[in-house]
């Protein structure tokens, strides 16, 4: 179910190597997202609705969660899936305050910056649904904007066939602290984040995974300048796992089938230096995909977007993870610390058979929610700092002044702007 890329000997990896499909920049699905967000910003609550009725099939009266739902749903889910939810919420939290930028003071001669860190008022959390329930999203979202400080953190899920919102995402919600949950999905959902309707007040950020409809609704919106969304395109699943002949070819064989089991338009690839390697994998992958509950959604992902990549040896495996700029990497090999170094892209990365990818899915700490499509090559992990915006505050003293004011005038009176250059020359009088 991999096909097969040999690009042993070649010098043009770029040209060499297959593009994955499926990165939003299609035509019918920029215009489809764009006539969404309109007919949202146009209508509202409306356009909300019918979307829902088109795209999910669910006729919704009202678009906000119930509290007294809310608080049903975390006594109704095992006693297990709560404790592993507040395992999972505790370690987010802990490592995204342990990973916040510090306070900066930077002073020089009677010249004093600071720099204040001071978090948006709403943030929006996008929850995939579907195919599948995220309580995982929920913390991997909310979670660091509590850390943040945000005032008000608001979720939005697509609702299953019945009209509800599954019992696990509106435990994992309650877990988290979010203060309303809108049983809305899809671009649709993007938008009334963005520029608020009846029932959804309009947020500052937007963040979140989801389908390519709901990462280019996110762009759109973002390019407009109606809310904030961090840099990465977050996009259907994808991994790279580089094995040697040393891993078992069951370990790297699931975790090539860990992230295609999302569903289409995501990637998933084998690079290795073993012809051993590459054949006990691939067929490792095809028997387990073939009696995998998910079958459907992995074949979908394995067929459009799974390759096994014959290379040269470690320098070009790692040449071609960098190129693709993945959003999972997993280095199972006999010793990852040594291919470390030569990681320059990739949202995260798993060393050795003990640490798969789904490890930082669910309990690691940071947030799964990373980069895809290419955008690891400037993007990375969400984190507490994407729901804060530095607040430079400038001191000056009079020394300090006397000092700065003439190159002030020099480079104010260079760009034309007399003004800026006389409100130093008034404090000189």
């Amino acid at each position: 179910m991999l096909t097969r890329v040999d690009v042993r000997g070649v010098g043009d990896l770029r040209a060499a190597l297959p593009r994955p499909a499926g990165g939003g920049n299609e035509a019918s699905v920029v215009d489809a997202v764009r006539a969404i967000l309109a007919d949202v910003r146009s209508r509202g609550d409306v356009a909300v609705r019918e979307c829902t009725e088109r795209f999910d099939g669910v006729q919704l009266d009202e678009l906000v969660v119930p509290d007294d739902e809310r608080k049903r749903a975390l006594d109704a889910i095992p006693v297990d899936v709560r404790d592993a939810l507040e395992t999972a919420a505790a370690n987010v939290a802990d490592f995204a305050r342990a990973e916040m930028a510090p306070p900066v003071t930077y002073e020089r001669a009677g010249l004093t910056v600071r720099t204040l860190r001071r978090p948006v008022e709403r943030a929006g959390c996008y929850v995939p649904g579907g195919r599948a329930a995220y309580p995982s999203t929920v913390l991997m979202t909310a979670v660091p904007a509590r850390v943040a400080g945000v005032e008000e953190v608001v979720v939005c899920v697509p609702p299953d066939a019945s009209g509800r919102v599954p019992d696990v995402v509106l435990a994992a919600a309650t877990i988290a602290g979010v203060d309303v949950v809108h049983r809305i999905g899809g671009a649709q959902a993007i938008g009334a984040m963005a520029y608020g309707t009846e029932s959804v007040a309009a947020v500052d950020v937007i963040v979140g995974p989801g389908n390519l409809y709901v990462a280019v609704a996110k762009r759109e919106v973002a390019g407009e300048g109606s809310v904030g969304v961090p840099s990465a395109f977050a996009g259907p699943s994808e991994v790279v796992v580089v094995a040697d002949e040393t891993i078992g070819p069951d370990l790297a064989a699931i975790d090539v089938v860990v992230q295609a089991e999302h569903g289409p338009e995501g990637l998933a690839w084998l690079v290795t230096w073993s012809d051993t390697a590459a054949d006990a994998i691939s067929d490792a992958v095809a028997a387990l995909a073939a009696g995998a509950p998910r079958r459907a959604e992995i074949g979908a992902t394995l067929q459009a977007n799974g390759r096994c990549v014959l290379v040269d040896g470690p320098e070009q495996a790692m040449a071609v993870a960098n190129l693709i700029a993945p959003e999972h990497l997993e280095l199972l090999v006999a010793d990852p610390e040594s291919l470390l170094p030569m990681v320059r892209h990739a949202g995260a990365v798993f060393c050795g058979p003990w640490a798969p990818a789904s490890v930082g899915d669910y309990v690691a700490g940071p947030s799964h929610v990373l980069p895809t499509h290419g955008s690891a090559r400037f993007a990375g992990a969400l984190t507490a700092d994407d729901f804060m915006k530095p607040v430079h505050v400038i001191d000056v003293d009079r020394e300090a002044f006397e000092r700065l004011g003439p190159a002030v005038v020099a480079l104010a009176e260079a760009e034309g702007l007399d003004a800026h250059a006389d409100s130093i020359r008034i404090r000189w009088q």
